[in-house]
């Protein structure tokens, strides 16, 4: 059976009764058409089954209607969350998307940035691997394509980002431990990259309440300066052997880590959990440790990720608007690409208030997901954890659920 011949642009215009002239911009989405032609136009390519060559398209406009997106690692539910956020705003607006995953690896990224760059994307959003020197995004920047940083910045580019304030959510659910007695907090989080001094210098600087650069933090040491910042307000010491770092993105690298961390005699009363997959790795060794939450460890994550809603009794958490943090990266990207031209816009999701804090009578639903994001439009209290009994463990109790999510 012979092949169908393609629909031309001509055979669009011949059938609607306008020049290939008028077909092509219709059809191509540029330049001015009245509404009648526009409809008679698509009404003659749906009935001959026209597809609009997106390449010839775009050798007209300059533009693909495509933007790129690298993500470190797509896997993760915190980034699976963040690209339906961006999808649903790409969409809608009749762009394509192309995603590519990094894994946390700077020559990864440097590769995936160039295979979209030949794509000929017209803007990208990038979570950066290297938030110091970055030369692959700063000729981005140079060259003037759309960027948009996500979840860090980068020192000294002024371009737009989207990130939460991790260092004030954190400090609010360690304060709210350190409430409820709490003295001994263990904090469990990858702490992948070096920082001046090491891990005992950044403590020393961060107990002191010195300025750190906190831009350009990776979001684990940003958290980890909330946690030290927490202790400063409180006058409490920190014992750097409750700082777990893993050194890896790995949920069994935490679990091991944590399991060395319960078998000290003098261990934590509760644990912070610097994200989703330090979270995975601190319920195994809770678990494989037979601990009880809440009446032998109190627990609190930061990230409410869907899984840990079917733990029992549940945990609290810090919950971040991962939705609406690819939304508004999305939204920037694409207002840039339509030509916003203004200094870069930085976007910090702000927590709200814990003025009420922890309750000392517990409440009677399980878990909780508070908001680290003001862009919830929700006034929640910070986590629920249980108060410390004179034993310096948690009373038998159950911890509360917040309608805030």
């Amino acid at each position: 059976m012979a092949k169908k011949s393609k629909a031309t642009i001509a055979d669009v215009a011949r059938l609607a009764g306008v020049s290939t002239a008028t077909a092509g911009r219709v059809l191509g989405r540029y330049g001015y058409a009245k509404e009648e032609t526009r409809e008679q136009v698509m009404q003659a390519a749906r009935k001959l089954g026209y597809r609009t060559n997106a390449l010839a398209r775009s050798l007209i406009t300059g533009k693909t209607r495509t933007i790129g997106v690298v993500a470190g690692d797509i896997q993760n539910p915190f980034y699976a969350s963040i690209l339906r956020g961006i999808a649903d705003v790409v969409e809608s607006r009749d762009f394509g998307l192309l995603i590519v995953n990094s894994d946390e690896r700077l020559d990864k990224e440097i590769r995936a940035v160039n295979l979209l760059m030949e794509k000929q994307v017209d803007g990208l959003i990038v979570s950066p691997c290297d938030t110091l020197r970055a030369h692959h995004l700063r000729d981005l920047q140079a060259a003037g394509l759309p960027l948009v940083l996500l979840d860090r910045g980068v020192a000294g580019m002024a371009v737009d980002r989207v990130t939460v304030d991790n260092i004030a959510a954190s400090e609010r659910a360690v304060a709210a431990l350190i409430s409820a007695g709490h003295t001994r907090i263990g904090l469990v989080s990858e702490l992948l990259e070096e920082q001046e001094g090491g891990l005992n210098g950044f403590i020393r600087r961060g107990l002191a309440g010195e300025v750190l650069s906190t831009d350009t933090l990776y979001p684990s040491w940003q958290r980890l300066l909330g946690y030290l910042r927490a202790h400063r307000q409180a006058e409490l010491e920190v014992a750097p052997s409750l700082i777990c770092r893993v050194g890896a993105y790995s949920a069994g690298a935490a679990q091991a880590a944590v399991k060395a961390l319960f078998e000290n005699a003098d261990r934590p009363s509760a644990v912070f959990a610097t994200d989703g997959t330090m979270s995975e790795g601190v319920i195994g060794a809770v678990s494989a440790a037979g601990l009880a939450v809440p009446r032998e460890l109190s627990l609190v994550c930061f990230d409410d990720l869907e899984w840990m809603s079917f733990l029992s009794p549940g945990i609290t958490t810090m919950a971040q608007p991962r939705l609406a943090m690819g939304e508004a990266a999305a939204t920037m990207l694409l207002e840039r690409i339509e030509g916003y031209d203004a200094e870069g816009r930085a976007v910090v999701k702000r927590g709200p208030g814990t003025s009420s804090g922890v309750r000392s009578r517990p409440r009677t639903m399980r878990g909780k997901a508070v908001s680290a994001s003001s862009l919830t439009r929700q006034r929640c209290a910070g986590p629920v954890v249980q108060p410390v009994s004179p034993t310096g463990f948690s009373r038998r109790s159950q911890p509360g659920r917040d309608p805030c999510r």
